[in-house]
């Protein structure tokens, strides 16, 4: 997506070509050990020499590193400004000299031993000036580009997830009997069928609504996906949450079958931690969502707020005193009649 967005044509063709047939994949190379979800913390630079640029710094979690055919490489050019305008994105062909793998990490569901998300260490790393992506100090732009496409990808795979969970949660309730009745007789399994149904559909439609949403705003110029960060945001909160409530509920109701590896629940559950974490923890979004929302709003003047009541009921009367009156005065005309 940043190579189409950002890319030059030679980069285009040299890069992303091959990407879009399916020969080469690429790593996005932007965390740092020590640095993860605030990239302004990061200290990996590049420093210009001549046509080139030289790369130094380690990177951490970059996935399918070994074997990818090119890295994308976010580093400090320029540390006497803004972070958001000193650091740039570099495409870095995987055979490069000075490029090392220190070590391959596996998350709880990758086998022991078989992990795929390098710890690189980046030493006297040299790419031409053509290799820069999307200009000089845009890291942030690309990288936000990136970043809010993958977690859209990561909230239309949930749904997909979600979605096979629920119909296996749905299949075995309909299958296995107990204290004399089907689980699907039960009413708490209802309410879990019922409430798994509506968080799936819901997110569903949540993240429609918000590629639509990219997709016009990228029409419109915003290659950077910014207009839209509350609702890439919610997306990516409430994939979480969804991921979790529903593989729990479907693992729960299959008992001992759901906690083995007989079925693929198992790994899904493995799964469910890393969606919080993955493209920035759900904190982050939720602080992005707050303060996007916040920005719809405004503060009111002096003690009361503009929805107390005492001065809206009088405010109300005051307005009505003609039909107030006539109303009273049939009240008083009907006690009479009643006397």
């Amino acid at each position: 997506e940043i190579l189409a967005k950002f890319g030059t044509e030679e980069q285009k063709a040299r890069y992303l070509a091959p990407l879009l047939e399916g020969h080469i994949f690429s790593t996005f190379s932007m965390t740092e050990p020590h640095a993860g979800s605030d990239p302004k913390q990061f200290t990996t630079r590049a420093v210009r020499d001549g046509g080139e640029w030289v790369i130094n710094g380690e990177k951490f979690f970059s996935s399918n590193a070994r074997s990818a055919a090119f890295l994308i490489v976010m580093a400090i050019t320029n540390p006497d400004v803004s972070p958001y305008k000193g650091m740039s994105m570099f495409l870095v062909p995987a055979d490069t000299p000075g490029i090392t793998i220190r070590r391959d990490v596996a998350t709880m569901y990758d086998d022991p031993g078989h992990g795929h998300h390098a710890w690189i260490a980046y030493e006297d790393v040299r790419v031409p000036d053509a290799n820069i992506l999307g200009g000089e100090g845009q890291a942030f732009v690309v990288a936000q580009a990136r970043l809010g496409g993958g977690r859209i990808h990561h909230a239309m795979r949930t749904v997909a997830v979600a979605g096979q969970a629920y119909d296996m949660m749905c299949q075995r309730v309909l299958s296995r009997t107990t204290q004399g009745s089907l689980l699907a007789d039960k009413q708490l399994v209802q309410a879990a069928i019922a409430d798994s149904w509506l968080q799936i559909t819901q997110l569903r439609l949540l993240v429609l609504q918000t590629a639509w949403l990219i997709d016009k705003r990228t029409a419109e110029g915003d290659l950077s996906s910014r207009g839209v960060r509350k609702e890439i945001a919610a997306c990516k909160v409430q994939a979480a949450r969804v991921l979790h409530d529903v593989v729990h509920r479907a693992l729960h109701v299959h008992g001992a079958l759901g906690v083995s590896q007989d079925t693929r629940l198992a790994r899904m559950w493995q799964r469910v931690p890393s969606m919080g974490i993955v493209d920035g923890p759900t904190e982050v979004h939720q602080v992005t969502m707050a303060r996007q929302l916040l920005k719809e709003h405004s503060a009111y003047e002096g003690v009361w707020p503009p929805y107390w009541l005492p001065p809206l009921v009088e405010q109300a009367r005051a307005r009505y005193a003609d039909v107030l009156a006539e109303h009273e005065a049939e009240r008083a005309t009907a006690a009479e009649a009643a006397r």
